[in-house]
């Protein structure tokens, strides 16, 4: 049996688009933080994406991937808030949210937005999707956001 050495990362040549050294993607994410009241497995599930976020420049598909990921924080969340969930699928739990007032308008567009995007790629509509950062920093911004609003201290 042959064992087979990975080599160790090295920046994605794309990564070079949007910083000049991998410390410069902790300023890109530097305000990505959980606050006080998020549930620790959504936390756990933020604080993924985030770094997902800053490996992308060794991997640029991590961006993507960490805008998925930052979805799961939200539906867990919404989950948990929205009366009688259940198992209920996302886009409901989004129109419930919002129709209840735990999200705004336009929350629930971006959020419903992010849900088509993450169905198209989990049903294989949307294949070898690399979200630059650029795009994808502010996805998972959004998805902190709303987390935070939905645990803040007026949530209830």
């Amino acid at each position: 049996m042959t064992t087979q050495q990975l080599p160790f990362p090295v920046p994605d040549p794309r990564a070079h688009n949007f910083v000049d050294q991998y410390a410069d993607m902790h300023d890109l994410v530097q305000d990505l933080v959980v606050p006080a009241g998020v549930p620790d497995a959504a936390a756990t599930v933020l604080n993924t994406a985030r770094e997902l976020l800053r490996q992308s420049y060794f991997c640029y598909e991590f961006s993507t991937v960490a805008v998925l990921h930052s979805l799961i924080a939200v539906e867990m969340v919404l989950r948990s808030k929205v009366p009688n969930a259940g198992k209920a699928p996302l886009q409901r739990l989004i129109k419930q949210a919002a129709d209840s007032g735990l999200l705004t308008a336009d929350q629930a567009d971006l959020l419903d937005t992010g849900r088509e995007i993450r169905n198209k790629m989990a049903h294989g509509e949307m294949t070898h999707t690399a979200m630059p950062p650029a795009m994808a920093i502010p996805m998972v911004r959004t998805s902190f956001t709303i987390v935070t609003a939905l645990c803040g201290p007026s949530s209830g």
